[in-house]
C-alpha cells in the first residue's frame, strides 16, 4: 500500500514538480494550495504524513500544524520554508512539526527526510532491521527497548541513542562511514547534524565504559570502528 502524503503548496510550478516526483517514487499525494482547505481534504485524504509550506494565503503552515496536532498528535508534520533565523524553526517545532527543510530544497532531500519521518514514527521498523538483542562483550543490547544491561544496571538509551548504537553494533569490528551513518539517522549529513552526532557519540562512549574491551574508535575523515571481543 502507498504512503499517502499532504502536500500544502501555493507555488504552483513547485507543487506540481515535487507532487510528480513523489508520485513517481510511490507515493500517494494529495496537492492542496489553499491553507483554508487543507483541513477538509485532510479528515478525507487521511494521511501518513504531512509537508507543509509555512507561507500559504489563508490560514499558514504554522496553524494548520496546530489544528492537525490536535486531531493526529503523532502524525509526522515536515515545513517548509524560505525562513532561516532560529526562531522561526522553533515556532516551527513548538506549532507541531517534527522537521523541517529550508527552500530551495532537492526533492531526494524531502525524500529521505519523509522516509525518516515514517521510521521515526514506528520505531519497530529501523534503520538497520532491528534485532530483538544484541550481545556486546559483557553487555546486552535491546534496541526496541532502547536499552543496555551492563550487568549492574539498565541505562535507558534515547531513540537516537539506539539508532546509533545498532548500526555500530551490527557492523562491529567494522568501518562504519560517517556520512552513512548520518543519512541513515538524520537523513542528511549536514554540519549541525555532524556535531550531534559527536555528542551521541561520546554519550555512549561513557555507557560502554562498564565493559572496558568495548570502544568505539574515531576514524578521523572517515567515521567509526566499533571494537567488540
Amino acid at each position: 500500500m502507498k504512503t499517502k502524503i499532504l502536500y500544502v503548496e501555493d507555488e504552483p510550478f513547485l507543487g506540481k514538480v515535487v507532487r510528480e516526483t513523489l508520485e513517481f517514487r510511490g507515493y500517494d499525494v494529495h496537492l492542496q494550495t489553499d491553507g483554508n482547505k487543507v483541513m477538509d481534504s485532510f479528515a478525507n485524504f487521511q494521511p501518513e504524513i504531512c509537508i507543509l509550506d509555512v507561507m500559504l494565503p489563508g490560514i499558514d503552515g504554522f496553524q494548520l500544524a496546530k489544528m492537525i496536532r490536535q486531531m493526529q498528535p503523532q502524525l509526522p508534520i515536515i515545513f517548509l520554508t524560505a525562513k532561516s533565523q532560529t526562531e522561526d524553526l522553533v515556532k516551527g517545532f513548538e506549532h507541531g512539526g517534527t522537521d523541517y527543510i529550508r527552500k530551495p530544497f532537492s526533492v531526494e532531500e524531502l525524500i529521505v527526510r519523509v522516509e525518516n519521518q515514517l521510521r521515526l514514527l514506528n520505531p519497530a521498523t529501523s534503520v538497520t532491521g532491528t534485532q530483538e538483542k544484541i550481545l556486546l562483550g559483557k553487555m546486552e543490547f535491546y534496541p526496541l527497548k532502547y536499552e543496555l544491561h551492563t550487568g549492574e544496571e539498565i541505562i535507558t538509551l534515547s531513540y537516537r541513542e539506539s539508532q546509533i548504537l545498532e548500526i555500530l553494533s551490527l557492523s562491529k569490528n567494522q568501518v562504519v562511514d560517517r556520512r552513512v551513518l548520518l543519512r541513515k539517522v538524520w537523513g542528511d549529513d549536514s554540519f549541525f547534524n555532524s556535531r550531534t552526532l559527536d555528542v551521541y557519540v561520546r554519550k555512549l562512549r561513557n555507557y560502554l565504559l562498564a565493559d572496558e574491551r568495548l570502544k568505539i574508535v574515531t576514524l578521523k575523515g572517515t567515521g567509526y570502528n566499533f571494537l567488540v571481543p
